[in-house]
């Protein structure tokens, strides 16, 4: 298949970016997008040209390090995948796909479409652990919990960070990952010590960064790549509602 690959070029954080058009050929319906943005960077090296930067890292949907906005959906156009993990196939020949980083106060522009994710990094640091001495390891039924408790807790775990909630959300807001954070601890008798304080920290970190409010869209919920439920977001008003009043 050929088709015309229309990419975010930007030298720096501080350059003003614009869209540049490359065409490519043969493309097979079958390889990765990544795999097609390598073939557009061979071809680009081969002309003399600068390539595009992006990121990626284990091209098996679980980093989160491929972000990419095409087509005006993060990830591309399928459900529950990262970029790594959407197909040409999905694309007609002819097609012109638009490439663009994610638009976020909370994450700048790094290098055409590279951004700096770190401040999901700063958020979990605010309080996204467990400090507590919380004794040895212990037998596998030593401590009870419920299985619904512990299969939602499991699903929020699956968060992996990808940014696709806040590149989705016209607030960009943070409040799906935060929550994910926030529910794959707080339904646990481990976590339940820092509750409070975990909410209300994290929730302050993620103002500072510069992440906006919940729009209750569910936007996020659906470009989700692996399919985190808004209800998460409920349980961290709750948790942080409990902060407040405790305090």
């Amino acid at each position: 298949m050929n088709i015309t690959v229309k990419v975010w070029r930007q030298k720096d954080a501080n350059s003003k970016g614009n869209f540049e058009s490359y065409k490519l050929n043969d493309i097979t319906p079958d390889s990765s997008f990544l795999e097609m943005m390598d073939v557009l960077n061979e071809q680009l090296l081969a002309e003399g040209k600068e390539p595009v930067a992006y990121d990626h890292d284990c091209r098996e949907g679980i980093c989160g390090m491929c972000s990419m906005f095409i087509n005006g959906r993060a990830h591309g156009p399928d459900t529950e995948i990262t970029t790594c993990q959407l197909h040409m196939r999905k694309f007609k020949d002819g097609d012109t796909i638009t490439v663009e980083p994610w638009r976020s106060g909370g994450f700048p522009i790094i290098k055409d479409l590279m951004v700096d994710r770190s401040a999901y990094d700063k958020i979990l640091q605010a309080g996204g652990y467990i400090s507590v001495n919380t004794g040895g390891v212990p037998d596998a039924n030593a401590i009870p919990i419920s299985k619904e408790a512990s299969d939602e807790a499991m699903d929020a775990a699956t968060c992996i960070g990808c940014g696709a909630c806040v590149a989705t959300c016209k607030n960009s807001s943070a409040m799906l990952f935060v929550a994910a954070k926030v529910s794959q601890l707080a339904l646990l008798p481990q976590g339940k010590v820092e509750a409070t304080r975990r909410a209300k920290a994290m929730i302050a970190r993620m103002d500072e960064l510069g992440f906006g409010n919940c729009t209750n869209t569910g936007a996020c919920e659906v470009e989700c790549p692996k399919g985190i439920s808004i209800t998460h977001i409920a349980r961290l008003n709750r948790e942080f509602l409990c902060a407040a009043v405790k305090e």
